[in-house]
């Protein structure tokens, strides 16, 4: 039989109301209600008074002893426990937010300072212009808000927009909302299974990038599986921390198999395609924005989102093709296409929309942003295919280790055929021609017909070895090298010290 949750939240809020109410007798107000701000009174009247006997009995020893190592000592005194009605072991009971909280019901997270946009920059001049650019330039390049009515079950987005998106926002109404606030919300629900059904793979660009509300409990797992299905990997985690200076108490809501009272709400990132910071900045701007929004919860039955998720979409991609699904007239924006049941009217055209993007589907990137924007550092080279440290090959590919003319494997480097470098035509143990010595016309001083890595197959060892498949090697005239046709030690025609003669 399922727990009644509303019987459970009824004897949550009674248990809660008389903690408060006793709170209430002990400090002499009328109503519970008024706790916090007593509270923190309290707190002030009580300290100063203790300040007040700790200088008076400071200042008695001083005239006594006459002891002027104590001058300047007066310090800051921070009070025990006793107004508590729980106490708490912290050395400084004014910073324990968490005792705070189940005290006042006011969140740690109300205490943040500078978290609204306009205060956040404001000791980081350079941040807070490359901010106000960027807005300027969205709001300028922001086509008209288009919306378009319609149940996602039956709607076939691929035929329905005629074109794909470079950013796709999620906000799907959750069995989980529903949990929340029985009674109060009223909207048909998605289960995980249901949202996995979207078709979101055939309406979202090569690159492009998905942001989906996945709430705080079963979608945390069930949310990456559907970025997987859709063809996207999971690249950022966007967490919502929700306060509660308006309605201080604790959540209207405990998950039946939650441990601590949740107080956020995450947006998953996802990402489709290749997208490197360092080399695609006329594609994505990163480390602009950060991953947290602090902002109030909100009322009760509510699924409205922040703002500012918006705003870190917006800044982060540069693509102007932005869809929102199940969205509602209440957040129709400029630059988007929303599309929800929740919508009233429709003015959504394909071939007025598509018409915007003629010219270029990306914001014009610009010098003054360009100079102010947080930068990756380029990668000084990669070890992997078709490239080099530095220039056309790398170990593991079919060019040399710097260049085509470069050491170890270049042609009449270190020596010409018949040395340790040899003509080979591959690095030092790429898949072409030669390995450490190439295919030159000796190895080590010896006439034969491979190098330290011989023409063969691969790395060291090659087709030849030290010695070479040739007239002879360090230890005499022998049909294989070091390696033979494999590698160092690997299934070759001779060995160093050992050969068919």
């Amino acid at each position: 039989m399922a727990p009644d949750y509303k019987e459970i939240m009824q004897k949550l809020q009674a248990r809660s109301r008389k903690r408060r109410d006793k709170l209430a007798e002990v400090f002499g107000v009328s109503s519970g209600r008024r706790i916090g701000v007593v509270l923190n009174t309290q707190m002030e009247v009580v300290a100063r008074r203790k300040m007040n006997e700790v200088r008076s009995e400071r200042s008695s020893r001083k005239r006594s002893r006459g002891a002027e190592d104590e001058e300047g000592n007066d310090q800051k005194l921070y009070i025990g426990s006793e107004i508590f009605l729980k106490g708490t072991q912290s050395a400084n009971p004014h910073n324990d937010y968490q005792q705070h909280f189940v005290d006042t019901g006011n969140r740690p997270q109300n205490y943040i300072r500078d978290t609204g946009i306009q205060e956040r920059f404001e000791e980081y001049p350079k941040l807070k212009e490359l901010i106000r650019l960027k807005d300027q330039q969205i709001a300028e390049f922001a086509t008209p808000p288009q919306y378009l009515p319609g149940d996602l079950h039956t709607l076939e987005l691929r035929s329905t927009l005629r074109t794909d998106f470079d950013i796709i926002y999620i906000d799907p109404p959750l069995e989980e909302y529903e949990r929340r606030a029985p009674g109060v919300y009223t909207n048909k629900t998605w289960n995980w299974q249901e949202v996995s059904t979207l078709k979101i793979d055939e309406i979202a660009g090569n690159p492009s990038f998905v942001f989906l509300w996945c709430g705080s409990a079963e979608g945390l797992d069930e949310g990456r599986e559907c970025l997987r299905r859709w063809g996207f990997r999971r690249c950022e985690d966007i967490c919502w921390i929700k306060t509660n200076k308006d309605k201080p108490g604790n959540t209207s809501y405990l998950e039946p198999k939650a441990l601590f009272q949740h107080t956020k709400e995450h947006c998953l990132m996802g990402i489709k395609g290749t997208v490197r910071r360092s080399t695609d900045g006329h594609i994505i701007h990163a480390n602009i924005d950060i991953d947290i929004i602090i902002d109030e919860e909100r009322p009760y039955g509510s699924t409205e989102k922040p703002e500012e998720i918006f705003k870190i979409m917006e800044r982060f991609c540069l693509g102007r093709r932005r869809l929102h699904l199940f969205g509602s007239d209440a957040n129709l924006r400029a630059g988007w296409v929303t599309v929800g049941p929740e919508i009233s009217a429709s003015n959504y055209n394909s071939e007025q929309y598509l018409s915007a993007f003629k010219e270029s589907r990306l914001l014009p990137q610009r010098q003054d942003i360009e100079n102010l924007r947080p930068k990756s550092p380029k990668a000084w080279g990669s070890r992997g295919r078709g490239g080099s440290r530095t220039a056309a090959g790398s170990r593991g590919a079919g060019g040399s280790r710097g260049s085509s003319s470069a050491p170890r494997g270049g042609a009449s480097m270190r020596g010409s055929s018949g040395s340790r470098g040899g003509s080979g035509m591959g690095g030092r143990g790429g898949p072409s021609m030669g390995g450490r010595g190439g295919s030159g016309m000796g190895g080590r001083g010896v006439p034969s017909m491979g190098g330290r890595g011989g023409p063969g197959m691969g790395s060291r060892g090659g087709m030849g070895g030290r010695g070479g498949p040739g007239m002879g090697s360090r230890s005499g005239p022998s049909m294989g090298g070091r390696g033979g046709s494999g590698g160092r030690g690997g299934p070759g025609m001779g060995s160093w010290l050992r050969g068919v003669r």
